[in-house]
């Protein structure tokens, strides 16, 4: 990344551009109480559910004002929003969330495996959860630092960033849930250019009559679709590539061990994966674009992958 870096700036461009994979609402993944089936618009948290997925705790519950959680896993691959942020490779993170009524605020980290070569990712957040009739509202505020960045030469600022986010889940009957969610971060990773993301889901349970004893289930899919505004000049003054992405997937419970297995994609060509994430073990042979990717390198990144992930979690 460095080397190809000092090339061009279109390049130190796409070298911050991957973190802006890792950019969408993180926020309550399913009001429902089924941590395993949260149905998942983008939220940080991919390796272990994000301790946010969990239902808030009944307000009149003066035995117990605070809540706490915690989920720690392991994924083949730490696909977010389908751009992988471990290099095809496996990974692993941990998150924890304290509550107070619809109050919360939580951490998480997880490790990568980006162009920049920070030594993890971390996510600092905290919102609100107000509940309207049926419907379960999550608004809230997260930063994301990426310690021990080896910066390319020149460039100051690493990719840390920030982000508004907002969701609304709900059930349809017993068994079917949908989720809508919205972000907007006003400079995505110190790159000049602000981001908005939206989503949509759709989370089914499965009857506990078709599962074994003590198993639950949940089939769940999501999609989405982010656009960009320009970069600062010194990085091209253009815009990073929209594109939609989409998952799906179910996923198992026995208790407090959970096993996902779950399908990403996006409609990113490999020349716009590139340009999107800055894969240093890019590949010649794509088509040129005289600004944004001159030498038409491509990008595996973007790519359909399978993903299994396996996470404990606590309540």
């Amino acid at each position: 990344m460095d080397a190809m870096a000092r090339m061009r700036p279109p390049c130190i461009c796409a070298s911050l551009a991957l973190v802006l994979a890792s950019w969408a609402p993180a926020c309550a993944q399913a009001p429902a109480g089924n941590a395993a089936g949260g149905i998942d618009l983008g939220a940080r948290g991919g390796i272990a559910l994000d301790a946010r997925s969990r239902t808030p705790p009944a307000q009149d519950r003066a035995d117990s004002p605070f809540e706490f959680s915690v989920r720690a896993g392991l994924a083949t691959d730490y696909v977010y929003r389908g751009v992988t942020l471990s290099a095809r490779q496996p990974a692993g993170g941990a998150a924890f969330e304290l509550t107070r009524g619809m109050f919360y605020g939580g951490a998480g980290i997880a490790s990568v495996r980006l162009p920049t070569q920070p030594a993890a990712e971390v996510t600092l957040n905290g919102g609100v959860r107000p509940k309207l009739g049926d419907v379960q509202f999550d608004f809230g505020v997260s930063y994301f630092a990426y310690p021990g960045e080896a910066l390319p030469s020149g460039v100051t600022a690493g990719i840390n960033y920030w982000e508004a986010v907002a969701r609304a889940d709900t059930s349809l009957g017993e068994l079917l849930r949908v989720a809508g969610g919205f972000a907007y971060a006003p400079n995505v990773s110190n790159t000049g250019a602000w981001g908005t993301y939206a989503a949509f889901g759709l989370g089914l349970d499965l009857p506990g009559t078709l599962m074994p004893q003590d198993i639950s289930a949940s089939v769940t899919a999501g999609a989405g679709y982010s656009w960009f505004g320009n970069q600062s000049a010194a990085l091209g003054g253009f815009p990073l590539p929209a594109y939609l992405n989409w998952n799906a997937g179910v996923t198992f419970t026995y208790k407090k061990l959970n096993l996902d297995l779950r399908y990403y994609d996006t409609n990113l060509s490999k020349e716009n994966c590139f340009v999107f994430t800055g894969d240093p073990n890019a590949a010649p042979g794509g088509r040129p674009n005289s600004i944004t990717n001159p030498a038409g390198l491509t990008s595996q990144w973007c790519s359909a992958a399978f993903v299994a992930k396996y996470f404990i979690a606590f309540d």
